[in-house]
Order: C-alpha cells, then structure tokens, then sequence
C-alpha cells in the first residue's frame, strides 16, 4: 500500500457507515501482532567475521 494512501481525506456522511468505520479501526487495533516465522539473527558488523564468510564465498 501506498504511504500516500494513508495521508488520504476520509468523508463520512452516513451515521452507520461511520460505526462500521470505527468498528472496523478497532478490530485492526486489537488484531494480535505478527509473529515472525524464522528467528532474524542480527547483522554482522565485525569486520574480520565479514571477512571469514567472504573468504569462504570466494575462495582466493
């Protein structure tokens, strides 16, 4: 989705939309957070393990 998107002008005239509206921010906002499927391990930033798994991808 487009982050202009979100910056959008929202106009509702009808009482009953405007319920469906609020109801439907609130479902989202008390949907359960996202749960990763693998484990993110952190970026490498020590120079010398960079330079271990470089050595090993390309061999000299």
């Amino acid at each position: 989705m487009a982050i202009s998107s979100i910056f959008a002008k929202v106009r509702i005239d009808e009482p009953k939309k405007a319920e469906a509206f609020i109801d439907a921010l609130e479902a989202s906002e008390n949907k359960p957070k996202r749960k990763q499927s693998i484990p993110v391990s952190p970026p490498v930033t020590d120079i010398n393990e960079i330079k271990k798994y470089m050595t090993k991808r390309f061999p000299g």
